[in-house]
């Protein structure tokens, strides 16, 4: 068995710079709207302390949040066009392809320690499903957010795109519980990613992390999605 120093590794440049430029302010949108989310789900009593305006004034906060969300959504939008034009962006799962199943398992169950390896990919079948279900409740948030903002509004451009969310669930309220739960779930989503990202940098050396800034990945095994890249 070769020592592990001995081992070839490949490398293949798999991530755009649109991917990694939008992934990082994609992600350190989600974090602001995330903190500002809770505050305005409950505020902080500011004023009890200091009756004038302050850096914890609601009004500021509702505005940070409404900012990020507009930055948010732009990014998503330039996200979607590198998916278009680079091939290795591509992340969606391959639910059209029967031995998608049975990898997307073989690789859950390696993350949850229940088997030593998987199968080398570029994109391993778990990841592009996470990310299947990230956009999907990505969605679901900007679509809530938005017929909350416009709500005051229904007759500007945004409340006549937006404001049939609020009549398909029912109401105000229920829109907001919808995108107050469903942030708590994207929030479930990143630490598990984080995990994953993680364990396959460090314990697998399979550049998870660096290949976010890189846009290589370097593995030492011909991965199965290479044909991809082609």
């Amino acid at each position: 068995m070769k020592a592990e120093k001995d081992v070839k590794r490949k490398e293949y440049y798999l991530f755009s710079p649109f991917l990694r430029i939008f992934h990082w302010i994609m992600a350190s949108q989600i974090v602001i709207l995330f903190v500002t989310g809770l505050l305005i789900t409950k505020p902080m009593d500011a004023n009890a302390t200091e009756p004038t305006f302050t850096l914890m004034s609601m009004d500021l906060v509702r505005d940070i949040h409404f900012l990020a969300a507009f930055i948010f959504t732009a990014s998503l939008i330039l996200r979607i066009y590198g998916f278009i034009i680079n091939k290795g962006d591509r992340l969606f799962p391959r639910v059209w392809e029967g031995h998608f199943y049975s990898e997307t398992v073989d690789v859950a169950l390696h993350y949850m320690l229940l088997k030593p390896h998987h199968a080398p990919f570029l994109r391993n079948p778990l990841a592009r499903m996470s990310y299947a279900g990230l956009y999907a409740m990505v969605a679901v948030e900007i679509l809530t957010g938005f017929a909350m903002y416009f709500m005051n509004s229904p007759f500007t451009t945004g409340g006549k795109l937006f404001g049939w969310v609020n009549t398909i669930l029912g109401s105000e309220m229920m829109t907001h519980y919808v995108h107050h739960y469903v942030a708590w779930l994207i929030i479930v989503f990143a630490l598990g990613h984080l995990y994953m990202v993680i364990r396959a940098e460090f314990m697998e050396g399979e550049s998870e992390v660096s290949s976010m800034f890189s846009g290589k990945k370097i593995l030492a095994h011909t991965p199965k999605d290479a044909n991809e890249l082609e």
